[in-house]
């Protein structure tokens, strides 16, 4: 049986998963994907340096807090495995953590399976669900099995929620998800912005619409909204790369990351 029977990969249209994976320089993707990527580098050539710079972030988050002794991991929006992904790192740090996989996305359903490996002390769980219906994803048997939600969690919300428009009520959203959240947990994201290279951004906003995307980029002050009433942890609200760097980081600026990047805890 192939890993992708049954699934719907729409492959003549480009998808935002997909043309992330070729900003990486992975192979989970197709002319369609790359053919619209194309055009993105066209206006914005250091995308593939933004792609890089989220990734480490999301590695140096999970280990600051595996480190600090959070133990559960909740990653919306996953996309396409490219190791290491988040439950390699966290269980790197911490054999037995749990992590719980939530997308809508059957290109990241027909991975699902590269996803559910981990340390045998360890949990790993992939749910389908949508951040558009936080109340169905918090319900979900999967994630239910999984996770303690009367303990803390570290909540990742990477590369997502620019995909997510105000007319979805993208900051509504992530308060339920707060509001579900033990005290002690934390808020992990990262978020394109305008702020840098605004022409740009409008411009690659204006590329993944015309592909079947919807996206918004958000200023500084619209970003830190999503952290209203929790704790932010050094260095706060930076660029990517500036999040916590380490000498081994690929080597990125401000506005080659076109992006922010923030972690906060929940009092």
């Amino acid at each position: 049986m192939s890993l992708y029977d049954g699934v719907d990969l729409r492959l003549n249209m480009p998808h935002s998963a997909r043309m992330y994976d070729y900003y990486l320089g992975g192979f989970t993707n197709f002319a369609a994907d790359r053919e619209a990527a194309g055009h993105a580098l066209a206006l914005g050539p250091w995308l593939r340096v933004a792609a890089r710079a989220n990734r480490s972030f999301v590695h140096r988050s999970t280990r600051a807090l595996a480190r600090a002794g959070i133990d559960q991991f909740l990653d919306i929006g996953t996309g396409i495995p490219t190791p290491p992904n988040l439950h390699e790192v966290a269980q790197s740090v911490e054999p037995c953590a749990r992590v719980v996989y939530a997308d809508n996305d059957p290109i990241v359903l027909s991975h699902a399976q590269a996803l559910l490996t981990g340390t045998p002390e360890g949990r790993t769980a992939y749910v389908e669900a949508d951040v558009t219906d936080p109340a169905r994803l918090l319900a979900s048997p999967g994630l239910r099995d999984t996770i303690d939600l009367t303990r803390p969690v570290a909540l990742s919300l990477n590369a997502l929620l620019h995909f997510v428009p105000d007319t979805h009520g993208a900051h509504e959203l992530v308060e339920h998800l707060k509001a579900a959240l033990a005290p002690g947990s934390a808020l992990v994201m990262t978020h394109v912005t305008p702020d840098f290279a605004p022409a740009e951004i409008a411009g690659l906003v204006r590329i993944y619409e015309s592909a079947g995307t919807a996206a918004q980029a958000r200023t500084l002050p619209e970003f830190t909204r999503f952290f209203d009433g929790w704790n932010l942890i050094a260095p706060g609200i930076v660029p990517t790369p500036h999040w916590r760097p380490t000498p081994t980081d690929p080597p990125a600026t401000a506005p080659e990351a076109a992006a922010y990047a923030a972690v906060a805890l929940k009092p």
